[in-house]
C-alpha cells in the first residue's frame, strides 16, 4: 500500500484523474459483466414461454412470465403484446423502437469505457511531458551534475505514462468486447421478438 501511494507521489498530480479513470473503468467493466450476461438479458423462462407459445392460442402464459421475470426481452414482449391490435408492419416498427431503447440500456456505461480509454493516455502524456520539463528545469537550474533531480523529473515521465497505457488497454478490450456483445443481444433479442409477432399476428388473422 505504501509502495502504491509513494508511486502515486512520484507520478504528480496527472495520477490523480489516471486513477478517477482507473476506478471509473473498472467499476463500468465489473459492471457490464453482469449485466451483459447472456441468460441475465435473454432469460431462459421468457425464450422457452415464446418457443412454446402456439400462434392459435391466447399469449397468457408468455404476458404472465414476462411480467414475472424482469428484463430487456420481457420489456420488449409485453410492448408487443399491448400493441397487437395494430398491424404487422406497424407492430414490428413498434417493436424495432423499443428495441433500439433496450439496446441503449444494454450499451449504458459503454461510453464512459470509451472515453476513458481515449483521454488515459493523454493524461500519461501530459505527466510525461511535466516530467521533462521538470528535467530541462532541474539542467537549466544546476547543469548535468545532479543525477537526482534528473531521475526524479525521468521517472515521473515514465510513471506516468506508463500508468496511462495500463488503464487505457483494458478499458479500449473491454469496451470492444462489450460493443460487440451488445450487437450479438439486441440482434438475438430483435429475432425473438419478430419471431413471437409473426405467431401473434397468425392468431389474429385465424381470428
Amino acid at each position: 500500500m505504501f509502495e502504491t501511494f509513494a508511486l502515486l507521489q512520484q507520478g504528480g498530480w496527472t495520477m490523480l484523474p489516471l486513477a478517477a479513470c482507473s476506478v471509473a473503468a473498472g467499476t463500468i467493466i465489473i459492471e457490464r459483466a453482469i449485466a451483459l450476461r447472456r441468460r441475465r438479458v435473454l432469460d431462459g423462462r421468457i425464450l422457452r414461454a415464446i418457443d412454446e407459445y402456439v400462434g392459435g392460442a391466447p399469449p397468457g402464459e408468455v404476458t404472465r412470465v414476462c411480467r414475472r421475470h424482469d428484463g430487456p426481452l420481457a420489456r420488449i414482449i409485453l410492448e408487443t403484446l399491448r400493441t397487437q391490435d395494430l398491424d404487422y408492419h406497424q407492430a414490428v416498427e413498434r417493436m424495432h423502437a423499443i428495441g433500439r431503447i433496450q439496446a441503449a440500456y444494454l450499451d449504458r456505461g459503454l461510453t464512459v469505457l470509451e472515453i476513458v480509454a481515449a483521454v488515459s493516455p493523454l493524461f500519461g502524456l501530459l505527466g510525461t511531458v511535466l516530467g521533462m520539463v521538470r528535467v530541462f528545469d532541474a539542467i537549466s537550474a544546476a547543469g548535468l551534475g545532479d543525477p537526482n533531480v534528473l531521475s526524479a523529473g525521468i521517472s515521473q515521465a515514465l510513471v506516468t505514462t506508463v500508468a496511462g497505457l495500463c488503464i487505457a488497454i483494458p478499458a479500449l478490450a473491454f469496451h470492444s468486447l462489450y460493443a460487440k456483445r451488445v450487437e450479438d443481444l439486441a440482434s438475438e433479442m430483435q429475432d425473438r421478438a419478430t419471431e413471437f409477432i409473426v405467431r401473434l399476428h397468425a392468431r389474429k388473422n385465424a381470428q
